[in-house]
């Protein structure tokens, strides 16, 4: 799993690049391991922690497993968790 990541990476990066080239968008790539949810939070803590004054937005896709609605879902969890606004787009 790991080696599929360590190929993929790199052609992430490049078509994040390319298709936000020339719109004055702050990113960056960055791989972590452990639970998504707590992850992403953290990564926004640490980006705003380092940026005070900006703005810091989690967006991310929503689930329409049906067990994710039982169970939960990344979106539920950081819908109950995230510190920064958070945006779900279905």
């Amino acid at each position: 799993m790991e080696a599929a990541f360590d190929e993929l990476e790199p052609e992430l990066r490049t078509q994040t690049a390319g298709q936000l080239r020339g719109r004055g968008a702050d990113w960056r790539l960055e791989r972590r391991q452990g639970v998504i949810a707590e992850e992403l939070i953290a990564a926004a803590a640490g980006i705003g922690d380092a940026r005070p004054g900006q703005s810091v937005v989690i967006v991310i896709g929503s689930s329409s497993h049906a067990t994710h609605r039982v169970v939960g879902s990344v979106a539920v969890s950081l819908a109950r968790h995230a510190p920064v606004p958070l945006g779900i787009v279905p």
